[in-house]
C-alpha cells in the first residue's frame, strides 16, 4: 500500500522540522523504516464523523470531498480503517427528542451501507467483526466500521441496543454534550448533573444490554462518576473512543489518572484523539466563549455533526447544496486552530458561516487561542498514557469532520505523519501496530466473546 503515500504526502514529511529540531527529522533512513512499518500495520481511526448527504450517487466518499476523511484521502495517507460515527447531538429528554433522534441516527446508518453495499462495495467494505478487518484488509479494501456517539437516539427503548447493533454499531457512548437519558456527560462539570454525576438506572440496563449483544461501551464525553460506574458494571473491556489525557491538558473530555487506571484493570483502550483543544487546553474564557457560540449556533440544527433540520421543519424536504469537492483553495484552508480544517466552520449551514466567522474573529481577538496542537503534542498523549497504563491499552483517533484536526495530521492523507513520530520517539514496529489497532481490535475481540458467554448463561 506504500503507493497510497503520494509525491506531495511525502514531501510533507521534510517540512516537519518546525517540530522536531534534532537532525534526525530529516533522517532518510528513519524515514525508509517508518514508511516500512506504515505499510505493515493496519492503520485504524475510531472516530470520524459523518454527513448523510455526502453518501448519495452523486456525491459521496469515492470523490476528494472537503471532508478529512473520504476514500482518496484514506487511500493517499495508506489509512485502512475508518469508524463511521452515527451521531445525533443531544436534546430534549422526550418523546418527540427521541423519535426525532432515532430518525436522525437511522439515516446515517443507511447511509454507511449505502457506500459500503452500492457505491462503492469495490474500494470500501463494512466489517461487523475483527476477522471482517483482517480479511477485508487482505483483499485490499478500505474498511468501514459503524459507531454511535450519543445514546440518545435509543430513547427509553432497550430493544434499539440489539436494533442497532444488528445494522452495524460496534460501540455505543451514552452521553455527548449534555446529560443524557442514560447517563451525565463531562458537560455537567459546569453546566451540572441530573444523575449526581453517574449513571441512569436506565443506563445501567443499557450497558448489560450492550455486554450482551456484543457491543463495545465508550467512555467519551460522558462525566468522570459515568465513567467510573460503567467501568465498574461492564463485564466487557471499555474503550475511550476519542479522549485525551488530563494532566496533560485539564479539559473535562479528557481522562484523569484515576480513570486511566480503572481502564487498565478493566481491560480497555483509550484512542488518543488528534483534537487541538483537548491536546492543549485553551483558558476558561476562551473555551465559555466557543462554546456559547457553538450553542447558539448549532442550537437550530439537528445535529452539531454533520445532522441538518430539514428545511420545511420535521419531516420536510432537506435543503439542497452543492456537493463540496475539493478545489485548490479548499484544500489550502488554513485550519482553524479549534479543530481541523474544515472543523466547525464545515457543519453549518452557508447562511450562518459569515456569522460564525465573525464572531470567531472577534473571540480570537479578545481571548486569544492557545499554540496550534501539532502530532508531536499528540504523541506526548501517547506517551504518558503509555508510562502510565501500558502499551496495551492506547490506541489512535483523530475525530476528523467533528472538530479534529491537527498539524501534521489534518486529514486521513496526512497518517504516515503519526507513524513517523512514533518512529522518532523510539516505537517499534509492534507496539506501533498496537497502538495503530491491534489494542482495539483485540477489545473488540474481548467484548465478542464476552458476549457469547452471556447469551449461553
Amino acid at each position: 500500500m506504500l503507493a497510497g503515500l503520494t509525491a506531495s504526502t511525502l514531501g510533507l514529511l521534510f517540512h516537519i522540522t518546525a517540530w522536531n529540531s534534532p537532525a534526525q527529522s530529516n533522517d532518510a533512513s528513519l524515514i525508509a523504516k517508518a514508511k516500512k512499518i506504515h505499510d505493515h500495520v493496519i492503520k485504524l481511526d475510531t472516530h470520524n464523523d459523518i454527513d448523510a448527504s455526502n453518501f448519495t450517487a452523486d456525491c459521496n466518499y469515492t470523490m476528494r470531498l472537503t471532508t478529512q476523511v473520504n476514500l482518496p484521502k484514506m487511500i493517499e495517507g495508506d489509512m485502512d480503517v475508518s469508524f463511521m460515527i452515527v451521531y445525533v447531538g443531544q436534546g430534549p429528554l422526550t418523546k418527540e427528542g427521541y423519535d426525532s433522534a432515532y430518525a436522525q441516527a437511522v439515516e446515517k446508518f443507511e447511509a454507511v451501507h449505502r457506500l459500503t453495499e452500492k457505491i462503492a462495495p469495490d474500494k470500501i467494505g463494512l466489517a461487523l467483526t475483527p476477522a471482517d478487518v483482517i480479511a477485508l484488509h487482505k483483499q485490499n479494501k478500505r474498511i468501514a466500521v459503524i459507531a454511535v456517539e450519543n445514546g440518545y437516539p435509543v430513547g427509553t427503548e432497550i430493544k434499539r441496543v440489539q436494533e442497532f447493533y444488528d445494522r452495524g454499531a460496534r460501540y455505543m457512548s451514552l452521553a455527548h454534550n449534555g446529560n443524557s437519558q442514560l447517563a451525565d456527560s463531562n458537560t455537567g462539570e459546569v453546566q451540572g448533573y441530573l444523575y449526581n454525576n453517574g449513571l441512569s438506572p436506565l443506563g445501567r440496563e443499557v450497558i448489560a444490554e450492550m455486554n450482551r449483544v456484543g457491543m463495545m461501551v465508550d467512555l467519551s464525553h460522558p462525566a468522570k462518576g459515568a465513567n467510573l460506574e460503567a467501568i465498574r458494571l461492564s463485564k466487557a473491556p471499555v474503550i475511550a473512543s476519542h479522549s485525551g489525557v488530563r494532566a496533560l491538558a485539564d479539559v473535562s473530555r479528557n481522562m484523569d489518572d484515576e480513570q486511566l487506571l480503572a481502564l487498565k484493570k478493566n481491560g480497555g483502550v483509550i484512542q488518543i484523539v488528534g483534537f487541538a483543544s483537548y491536546l492543549k487546553a485553551e483558558s476558561k474564557e476562551r473555551t465559555e466563549a466557543l462554546t456559547k457560540l457553538r450553542e447558539e449556533l448549532f442550537g437550530s440544527m439537528t445535529g452539531a455533526r454533520g445532522g441538518r433540520r430539514a428545511a420545511g421543519g420535521e419531516g420536510g424536504a432537506a435543503p439542497s447544496r452543492a456537493c463540496p469537492v475539493e478545489t485548490e483553495t479548499t484544500s489550502a484552508a488554513p485550519a482553524r486552530r479549534g479543530g481541523g480544517r474544515n472543523g466547525f466552520l464545515a457543519m453549518l449551514p452557508a447562511d450562518k458561516r459569515a456569522e460564525y466567522e465573525k464572531r470567531m474573529a472577534e473571540i480570537d481577538a479578545k481571548f486569544p487561542p492557545a499554540p496550534r496542537a501539532n502530532v508531536q503534542d499528540m504523541v506526548n498523549h501517547i506517551d504518558y498514557a503509555v508510562k502510565l497504563i501500558g502499551i496495551d491499552h492506547v490506541g489512535i483517533s483523530s475525530d476528523f469532520d467533528g472538530g479534529g484536526g491537527i498539524d501534521g495530521w489534518n486529514s486521513a492523507s496526512e497518517a504516515f505523519n503519526v507513524t513517523l513520530e512514533l518512529v522518532k520517539r523510539g516505537y517499534t514496529e509492534e507496539q506501533i501496530g498496537k497502538l495503530w489497532s491491534g489494542n482495539l481490535l483485540r477489545v473488540w475481540g474481548d467484548v465478542e466473546k464476552v458476549a457469547k458467554k452471556l447469551r449461553k448463561s
